[in-house]
């Protein structure tokens, strides 16, 4: 089969791997359709390649039709239409039992003391071959698939994998109150979704924080309130005028690790990448840092006893916070990788439906063959050509 596979910074190629097979009772043999390219993703392909090896299949935000399941699996057959987790989760043990699926205790990845396992990322969370390719081997397919009715496009419930589910989780973790305000950083695809699910629940006002004009105008389509950050302007102080002075009453981070706005930071990173593995790894474990420009303009933002909630993802071991400023203001601060089953019971019914009401079918700007990957990569990687979601059509 074709997949598109990690070969160095910046380097993503399609290359002919083995087909994947059955080798669990529980597992499920997928054939995608559609596969999303994640901000997430651009993370392995500009500072996070000290923990992959070449050859690793990316991607995990896939869907697409099952073609063979092990004699564990029951609720999917063969011919059904599904859509993928992206973090791996048994469904039965104590931590999925909570609702905490991304920390699931049957696939966690306790050599490297982190949670459940993920699809196409990196050693730290598996190793688990990933969906940007034909055909998927699906572990815990007794539990993980999702499936979804025929008829509607692709695009109507691929982000069901992650993209849905993570921002109904950043929306739910920042407690916005009913007509109050949320800040949101970031409007890439996650941020977008963040600030439709926002106003869907009731907030106030959403003010959405971009310098990317395309962004900008896509978010305005929707009723958000923009700042435009690629001037001089204090962006501090244009929340503050919006809120009577006191702050957004709850603050979305939705960018990570990768903020603009860090040189020391950045510097960093881009020297760690272009170490051997063997050394930028144990020093990215011990002693990494990221660009937290977007956190300390959360921690600005929020009001006093706001809450803040991050849904970018962060890698830094030895990451300086302001813990006087966090404490003093009473800020309440959630965060952590989305339980994306939680979620389901709440997002599938929206995206069912007729009337789209968070605009599932409005999010992608680009959809192109699995074989342009490596150009929808550096596509997307640098903000050309107005891409805000890139899909992957195997």
């Amino acid at each position: 089969m074709k997949a598109l596979t990690w070969h160095g910074r910046r380097d993503v190629r399609v290359d002919t791997v083995p087909d994947p097979t059955i080798e669990q009772d529980t597992d499920a043999i997928v054939r995608i359709t559609s596969t999303g390219i994640c901000g997430s993703d651009l993370h392995l392909y500009e500072v996070l390649g000290a923990f992959l090896d070449e050859g690793d299949i990316l991607g995990h935000e896939p869907m697409g039709i099952v073609e063979a399941v092990g004699a564990g699996v029951e609720h999917i057959k063969p011919g059904d239409r599904v859509v993928i987790p992206f973090n791996i989760s048994c469904g039965h043990c104590y931590m999925c039992d909570q609702g905490l699926f991304s920390q699931c205790e049957t696939t966690q990845v306790r050599d490297q003391g982190k949670g459940a396992a993920l699809f196409g990322y990196t050693r730290l969370y598996g190793q688990v071959p990933g969906g940007q390719a034909e055909l998927l081997r699906v572990p815990q397919a007794h539990f993980g698939p999702i499936k979804v009715p025929e008829g509607p496009p692709d695009e109507r419930f691929v982000y069901l994998s992650d993209v849905i589910p993570t921002a109904w989780q950043a929306v739910e973790y920042a407690a916005v109150p009913a007509g109050g305000t949320v800040a949101v950083f970031g409007l890439g695809p996650i941020g977008q979704m963040c600030c439709r699910i926002a106003l869907h629940r009731g907030a106030g006002r959403v003010v959405g924080i971009d310098l990317v004009s395309e962004r900008l105008e896509l978010a305005r389509k929707y009723g958000v309130d923009c700042i435009d950050i690629s001037g001089d302007g204090d962006v501090i102080e244009a929340i503050r005028e919006r809120t009577a002075g006191r702050g957004a009453d709850s603050v979305i981070d939705a960018v990570g690790m990768e903020a603009h706005g860090a040189p020391v930071a950045k510097l960093a990173q881009d020297l760690a990448a272009r170490l051997p593995d063997k050394v930028a790894a144990p020093m990215m474990e011990r002693a990494g840092i990221d660009r937290l420009t977007v956190v300390r303009n959360a921690i600005d933002a929020v009001r006093r006893g706001g809450t803040i909630s991050l849904s970018g993802v962060y890698g830094g071991m030895a990451d300086p916070m302001p813990m006087m400023d966090l404490f003093d203001k009473q800020v309440q601060l959630r965060m952590g990788q989305a339980n994306v089953h939680r979620w389901i019971p709440d997002v599938l019914p929206l995206v069912e439906g007729d009337n789209d009401p968070l605009g599932a079918e409005d999010l992608a700007t680009h959809y192109l063959p699995l074989e342009d990957g490596p150009r929808a990569y550096e596509m997307f990687q640098k903000k050309q050509d107005g891409a805000i979601k890139v899909l992957l059509h195997p």
